[in-house]
């Protein structure tokens, strides 16, 4: 494909935009420059890196429904850094494809139109998603754009995994476990491919801890169990999420005590997971920095209940031979990993202390039954690889 010359990638979160420029030649997409855009700020400010160089900039245009001056104005100072002109796809992470999305595509107003149908089972971030390919169309109207889906990797997951004990009709009707974090387990199972063949070719769970979290059951670097399920609030607790939740809970607040739907929704996406328990933060550095019982409460439950998720998705598989941990935790808090190891010891998980704390690509003993892995993700990696793949098959 020796037009495409530049390719940018989108990852909307649900107050972040990662930016990621590439260089595409017949070898694939080779990242020149990352940006980073925050909402959460007033004014907005957009963090650029291009190799060594850092620029950090306020930004006239202002957050909401309507991205499209923030989009121009994005593109407004990549454009002093980069040859904007050579850019020929924008390629975006979209967390929600239901059934019907499980692969990459090529974005039209058809699919479009399809991706915004699956808003209400995604709240957090289709809708932000969905800003952006508007407003990069409104900017760019003949720009390719390609759409790369949290839910598709793990399509490979069995009926019987993917299925609640519900009436029939409504796992008919999709009331089903997805799976999310999908572009950042393909990334790490196609990375442990490389890194130790042998290991991604048997059983390995992949431990995505970050702001969001969730784990993923592979066998042979394909999905076959995930702990988030239907939605982005499943499996272990987060940030401000509550992961997996007893539903009678719900009933009794929607009953009883008289929430709001609305209310009840805040709380469980804004309110609960680590900064619910602690009352202090839902940042794991803070709480690991606070000396107070609430914040110490709140690290042990996070470490209990991946220990346990891990136990479970174990028996899934049927055995284990690796653990991988990743993103922004998993990456860099050694605490917390030696935590949840701790609790591991009998599935013959040993970590190396002096490994662990130094963040090394492998942490484990050699003595160690489970091989215990570090490896930094990179969703925007695998957004522009799939776009590019996109791309070549027209």
């Amino acid at each position: 494909m020796t037009d495409a010359k530049l390719l940018l990638t989108f990852n909307a979160g649900s107050s972040t935009l990662k930016i990621g420029l590439f260089q595409c030649d017949v070898n694939g997409a080779h990242r020149i420059g990352k940006g980073l855009v925050d909402f959460s700020r007033h004014p907005l400010s957009l963090h650029l890196t291009e190799g060594p160089a850092v620029l950090d900039r306020f930004l006239h245009a202002e957050g909401g429904e309507d991205l499209r001056d923030v989009i121009a104005e994005t593109f407004e100072t990549l454009g002093r850094h980069f040859n904007m002109d050579a850019v020929r796809v924008v390629g975006h992470r979209v967390v929600h494809g239901g059934e019907r999305f499980v692969g990459p595509i090529r974005l039209d107003e058809t699919s479009i139109g399809d991706i915004d149908q699956l808003t209400a089972l995604a709240p957090l971030h289709q809708p932000q998603a969905l800003r952006l390919i508007r407003a990069v169309k409104h900017l760019r109207p003949t720009l390719a754009q390609t759409a790369s889906f949290d839910t598709a990797f793990h399509a490979t997951q069995s009926d019987l995994v993917r299925r609640f004990a519900l009436p029939r009709a409504l796992h008919d009707q999709g009331i089903k476990r997805y799976g999310f974090h999908g572009l950042s387990h393909a990334f790490i199972a196609a990375e442990l491919r490389v890194r130790a063949p042998k290991v991604a070719a048997g059983k390995v769970i992949v431990a995505h801890l970050g702001s969001g979290a969730s784990l993923c059951a592979l066998n042979g670097g394909e999905s076959r169990d995930c702990s988030m399920g239907f939605s982005t609030l499943d499996g272990i607790p987060m940030a401000t999420r509550c992961g997996a939740l007893d539903p009678g809970v719900l009933l009794h607040l929607l009953g009883p005590k008289g929430r709001t739907l609305r209310n009840l929704e805040e709380m469980l996406y804004h309110r609960s997971g680590l900064l619910g328990v602690s009352g202090i933060s839902g940042d794991t550095r803070d709480l690991l920095k606070d000396g107070r019982i609430e914040a110490r409460e709140a690290i042990d439950l996070l470490a209990l209940r991946i220990a346990g998720e891990i136990g479970r998705m174990t028996a899934t598989l049927g055995g284990l031979d690796g653990i991988v941990f990743t993103a922004g935790i998993g990456e860099h808090q050694p605490e917390i990993r030696a935590a949840i190891c701790e609790r591991l010891q009998w599935l013959g998980v040993t970590l190396d202390d002096n490994a662990n704390t130094t963040s090394a690509p492998i942490i484990s003993t050699s003595a160690s039954s489970v091989t215990a892995f570090v490896i930094p993700t990179d969703e925007e990696q695998i957004i522009a690889n799939e776009a590019l793949s996109i791309l070549a098959s027209e």
